[in-house]
Order: structure tokens, then sequence, then C-alpha cells
């Protein structure tokens, strides 16, 4: 894709859990590392009982990818900046 895009590519999620030490990765499915603290990873959200055993490994990456040109992006956002106009018509 071009430049300047306005898709964000990310990235799983990654998480190590303190209490245990085993790192999980954000998947569909839920995953569990199984010690007391209970972390849990499903997609792009993270649980556990206590948050501060959880250490995040890395996070989304913001790689931004566009099919839209600098003069389309710019033309939209004029667009998006007009008023609209209000028109009376005479009731009979």
């Amino acid at each position: 894709m071009k430049e300047g895009s306005h898709y964000k590519k990310m990235e799983s999620i990654k998480a190590r859990c303190r209490s245990c030490g085993k790192e999980l990765t954000g998947t569909s499915k839920v995953q569990s590392c199984g010690c007391p603290n209970q972390m849990m990873v499903v997609d792009d959200k993270i649980g556990a009982v206590d948050l501060g055993q959880v250490v995040m490994l890395n996070s989304y990456s913001s790689k931004k990818e566009t099919i839209l040109t600098h003069e389309d992006v710019q033309w939209q956002e004029e667009r998006r900046q007009r008023k609209v106009r209000k028109l009376d018509f005479e009731v009979r």
C-alpha cells in the first residue's frame, strides 16, 4: 500500500505473567496462564486478578498504509468542513 495510509496494521499483543513467567500472545481464542493470577489474553484484551503482575511485551504498532493520495486526503478534509445550506421554501 502507499504512504500516508489511514489504515493501521496491527500485530498481536504479547504479555508475560510475573507470577508464573508464562508469555501469552493474543489470538481469537481465550488463553490463560493457569496460575493464581489468572492472566487471560483474547485478541487485544488482557485481564488478570492483579494487573500489576502483568508485563506488556509489545502493543499495537501504528504502521500506516493508504490507498489514497495526499491530494485525495486533502480533498476529503475540505469536503468534510463544508457547511450545509438551509433552504427556505414558501408554503402555500
